[in-house]
């Protein structure tokens, strides 16, 4: 039996790093080494105003106190955080699984049996009624991994954990970007809704001076009609933003995983800072660190590993099946003298012919390469997120600011206007006119400024941040 654990350590040993899968080098990114150039994007410097992504986790970005809430809120209950965190926990007990088939599993086994024969099947004189009892301890069919098939979906299925615990990070900066997305949406609907019941509220001011105009004859029907229709248009807006800051809300809320208290929700974009500045680097090898492609390496190594397995399927495969213990013919006997048993059993198994085998190694060699071109889109596409974001941040100050100029420049066209219809000199079509403009002015302000904050939110969950 000292032979026999003899020789189960040397195996043990012998297989330690054998394996038949092929040296996996980083493939190079199918991307240019920097950011795009040119009049669309000013990529800040770095400094204390636009600190870099990496290291920068989420409460150092998001600033807003209430968004800081909320987002922890939702980091604790969210339900889609629970399924991410729960894949984690079963690709690392699947692990477990692949990485424990590469020890043997001894098993103890107690067995009694007690039977009758015919009696031509025993000799005269003896017994008819047979009995048996034993007591061992054994291993079966335990396959010694020489050639490194045990080894190879043991690696796979580490990188398949790794892969799924960057997707967990991948998720939880998806859910931290959608939640600062939805509050900033929020605040921009209840702005739009306050300026919808502004602009109602004045409206409906003049429509009542026109119309007591109207009825004693100063007023003309067609001013009265014209009056009518930018009440009706923010009546139909203050409807329509009511619908949609309530189903942002809803949102929220299931976001959170739970209801949101009120006293946490905006009450508009105007007092909304929720996120600083950040600085998207000179080199888009940032990129690489984004837990999405991070993922897609590991799954593009573990499909190295699984052309290792396919490759060992083509040579022998060696099992070993032993046991030791004791044996009697009485119950009370099984410890005595005399009664010890034991079994050596190595088996070994030669592939001829197996048109499954080469199948299964031209799967693997399929899978690397579907594993690769994934791989690679999973950057390409980063880097089209990023700069189309670097694209935004670096227009998007110069289109407020020309919002703004608009704005307060059609502001004082229908303040002029609007006195120029009071004094008698204009009809109030002039003023009608000014006042759409002005409505969808200070709206595109609005729509602007919230492209601007959201903009800032996506550039840095594309960078990949969003990490404790």
């Amino acid at each position: 039996m000292r032979k026999q654990i003899i020789l189960i350590l040397v195996v043990l040993v012998f297989t330690a790093g054998c394996t038949m899968a092929p040296k996996y080098t980083q493939p190079e990114a199918p991307i240019p080494g920097e950011w795009p150039q040119g009049e669309a994007y000013k990529i800040p410097q770095a400094g204390p105003e636009a600190p870099a992504v990496s290291g920068l986790s989420w409460k150092a970005f998001f600033i807003d106190p209430k968004l800081q809430q909320i987002i922890q809120t939702a980091l604790d209950n969210n339900r889609d955080m629970r399924i991410a965190a729960l894949n984690v926990e079963r690709a690392r007990a699947l692990y477990g699984i692949q990485r424990a088939e590469l020890f043997p599993a001894v098993n103890g086994v107690g067995e009694g049996v007690k039977q009758r024969l015919a009696s031509d099947l025993v000799s005269p004189g003896n017994s008819r009624t047979i009995e048996q009892y034993s007591v061992g301890l054994g291993i079966a069919a335990w396959e010694m991994d020489f050639f490194g098939r045990i080894r190879s979906l043991k690696d796979q299925a580490l990188e398949e954990y790794l892969a799924t615990d960057e997707a967990r990070s991948s998720a939880q900066i998806a859910l931290v970007s959608e939640v600062a997305r939805v509050y900033l949406a929020l605040a921009a609907d209840r702005e739009n809704l306050k300026l919808a019941r502004s602009t109602l509220t004045s409206q409906q001011a003049a429509y009542d001076l026109i119309k007591r105009q109207y009825e004693v004859g100063v007023a003309s029907e067609l001013d009265l009609r014209q009056a009518q229709i930018p009440v009706d248009a923010a009546r139909g807006d203050v409807a329509r933003f009511t619908q949609t800051t309530a189903q942002d809300q809803n949102a929220l809320t299931l976001l959170a995983g739970s209801p949101v208290p009120k006293d946490l929700l905006p009450s508009d974009l105007a007092r909304c800072n929720p996120s600083k500045e950040i600085f998207a680097g000179l080199s888009s090898e940032a990129l690489l660190n984004r837990p999405d492609i991070m993922a897609a390496e590991h799954r593009l190594r573990g499909a190295y590993a699984f052309i290792g397995a396919a490759r060992a399927s083509f040579f022998p495969r060696i099992s070993l099946t032993t046991s030791i213990g004791t044996a009697s013919d009485e119950l009370s006997g099984l410890f005595g003298s005399g009664s010890g048993t034991w079994s050596f059993v190595p088996q070994i198994t030669v592939p001829i012919f197996d048109a499954r085998t080469w199948a299964a190694y031209r799967v693997s060699k399929a899978q690397q390469e579907i594993a690769l071109a994934q791989y690679e889109k999973t950057i390409q596409t980063a880097f089209r997120e990023v700069a189309d974001s670097l694209a935004v941040q670096g227009t998007v100050d110069r289109q407020v600011a020309a919002q703004m100029s608009l704005t307060k420049a059609v502001a004082d066209t229908y303040r002029l206007s609007n006195q120029r219809y009071t004094k008698g000199i204009d009809s109030y079509l002039g003023a009608l006119d000014a006042q759409r403009s002005l409505y969808a002015a200070q709206q595109g302000l609005i729509s602007l400024r919230l492209a601007k904050l959201a903009n800032q939110v996506r550039l840095y969950a594309v960078l990949g941040g969003g990490g404790e």
